[in-house]
Formats: C-alpha cells, sequence, structure tokens
C-alpha cells in the first residue's frame, strides 16, 4: 500500500504489478508499477476501484547510492501518471520529498513540481 503523493484525488494505492518484471511484487525508487486506488477523494480525477500506472518517489526500504551512502524515508509514495507511455504526473502539485533518482531516471516534470528534492 502506497501513498499518493500528487493532487490527482487518490489517497491510497496497492501495488498489482509491474510491468515487463514477471511476477515480481516488490517495485524500488524510480520504477513504473501498475497499482489500483483503494481510497480517493470524491471530486478527484481518479476513483475507487480504477487501475493506474504510477512511479515511487518514495521508498521506507533504503537505496544506495553511487557515492556510498543511503536514503531512506519514513513512508512509501508515489505519484500517479497520466498516460500508459508517457512519464508526466496527472496532478499538478507533488507533496513532500522526493528522492533524486526520480530526476536521474528522468522523470524531470515530476522533479520540478516536488517541493523538496533530497
Amino acid at each position: 500500500m502506497l501513498i499518493a503523493a500528487d493532487n490527482s484525488g487518490a489517497k491510497s494505492i496497492q501495488l498489482i504489478g509491474i510491468p515487463k518484471k514477471g511476477n515480481r511484487r516488490i517495485a524500488y525508487l524510480g520504477e513504473i508499477f501498475t497499482g489500483v486506488v483503494k481510497k480517493a477523494a470524491p471530486h478527484g480525477q481518479v476513483k475507487n476501484g480504477e487501475i493506474v500506472q504510477a512511479v515511487i518517489v518514495r521508498s521506507r526500504k533504503e537505496s544506495k547510492r553511487s557515492d556510498g551512502s543511503y536514503i531512506r524515508f519514513d513512508e512509501n509514495a508515489c505519484v500517479i501518471l497520466a498516460g500508459d507511455d508517457t512519464q508526466e504526473p496527472k496532478g499538478t502539485r507533488i507533496f513532500g520529498p522526493v528522492a533524486k533518482e526520480i530526476k536521474d531516471k528522468g522523470y524531470n516534470k515530476i522533479a520540478s513540481l516536488a517541493e523538496e528534492i533530497y
């Protein structure tokens, strides 16, 4: 279960699959996954039960960086993407910090909308 870190209307998202990764059930920072919206705001862009594509921007599992340091967050959070083949976010705002790996993997729009990049 992940928290939605954008203003698309979703509040909680459950990971149900990772495209092109077989039956793997664990996704890491910067990976796109398929999820289902479990809780949503009543007047948001997405609704309960809707299947969406999202990218992980914060994770509780530490991630090692090339300089030898580690990054870890307090919660698992994701940003919902607009379409299947696009890397643009559906929402117009991103709440909370975002890992630097997001910008490194080519999600420049998400990184520019983020409040803070760690």
